[in-house]
């Protein structure tokens, strides 16, 4: 039996080819790669010219493993531990990838509430490759940087101190982006999961500034993907000429900031044709309450045109239809087919699914 991941991959790379794109990324999740009978074949897709970039890898001896494996980069929410395992690992005489991807998930969502200035800072601070985030779509066309299709009350609340909760949450496509960076903020922590988690803005000297000149409520106020790439340069800057320049990393933080790449996905479930969904605490929604495919890649590779980013910029998704819509639009910007449990890809993501939908 053909392994899915290799299947599923060729199938991508004819649909990319066939448009003129980049050849795309497998980006499964690392048990895939270490545990049940089906597993990812890394050379495998070395020999079609596929990258494999797991996610989302948070143990130091996950992370050694993988690198033993020859994966080219890793998707994780503590970027400062994902760089002493290279260190290690290259210490002890294992050859690693060339150019591994060091990603931040959500920025570096085990050091600072995710997605927020604060976590993409603490990503750069400990000198990402990539900082890994996730969009949807605002009411006026704005890619706004969030996981959920909503604003999640365990990590967020109302500016104005009103209750929020589950049943009143805010969507993204019922506000327009000035609208929700004004009514939300997002510093909530999860230090049960994250011990290390923290939302001191003293820890964010360069978030905090910027939030300032962008005229942000807070650092914690909800930023769009063109806001983030501004704010890479303004970090860049801040250790290049700026009130950070004195640091001992000054050069370090400043070089690699201006090279950073994006990793953006879109945050659309799978073939689902839209409908309301009523979040519910711990649940993932079952239906869309966001934008199409369509509006979505062109809303997101819209804010990567105009920022001339197509070179630092790549695009994920779980959804498949939208890379294809990538693939074929956009052909200058990567895609990264995320996938997870073998079993789906056998049933919902075969290779049939990736006809134009």
């Amino acid at each position: 039996m053909a392994n899915p991941f290799t299947a599923l991959m060729s199938a991508a790379k004819a649909h990319a080819l066939a448009h003129h794109a980049r050849v795309p990324v497998l980006s499964p999740n690392d048990a895939s790669l270490l545990e049940g009978p089906t597993r990812v074949n890394v050379a495998a897709l070395h020999a079609l010219g596929i990258r494999v970039v797991p996610w989302t890898t948070n143990d130091p001896v996950r992370m050694r493993a993988l690198i033993a494996l020859g994966v080219d980069g890793l998707i994780s929410d503590r970027p400062d531990l994902l760089q002493r395992a290279l260190a290690d690992a290259r210490s002890h005489g294992v050859s690693v990838a060339a150019h591994f991807d060091v990603a931040g998930h959500r920025g570096a969502r085990g050091l600072r509430p995710e997605n927020t200035l604060p976590a993409f800072e603490a990503g750069l601070d400990h000198l990402v490759t990539t900082l890994e985030t996730d969009t949807g779509v605002t009411r006026d066309r704005h890619s706004i940087v969030w996981h959920d299709q909503f604003f999640n009350p365990e990590s967020c609340r109302r500016a104005d101190g009103q209750p929020y909760s589950y049943d009143n949450a805010i969507f993204h496509r019922d506000y327009t982006l000035a609208e929700l960076q004004q009514i939300t903020i997002c510093d909530g922590l999860h230090t049960a999961r994250f011990p290390d988690q923290r939302n001191d803005l003293a820890l964010s000297p360069t978030a905090v500034a910027f939030a300032t000149a962008e005229h942000l409520p807070s650092p914690f106020s909800p930023i769009s993907v063109d806001q983030l790439f501004r704010f890479a340069a303004f970090y860049a800057d801040f250790y290049r000429t700026g009130p950070g320049r004195m640091h001992p990393r000054a050069s370090a933080r400043s070089a690699n900031a201006a090279d950073v790449r994006f990793n953006l996905e879109t945050k659309i479930l799978p073939y689902s044709d839209g409908g309301n969904v009523v979040p519910v605490a711990g649940q993932e929604p079952t239906t869309n309450h966001t934008a199409d495919p369509q509006t979505f890649v062109s809303t997101l590779c819209g804010a990567i045109h105009k920022a001339q980013m197509d070179v630092r910029a790549e695009i994920q998704s779980f959804d498949f239809r939208t890379l294809q819509l990538v693939e074929a639009q956009f052909p200058t910007i990567p895609t990264y087919y995320l996938t997870d449990d073998p079993a789906e890809l056998a049933t919902k993501f075969v290779p049939a699914n990736l006809r134009q939908r």
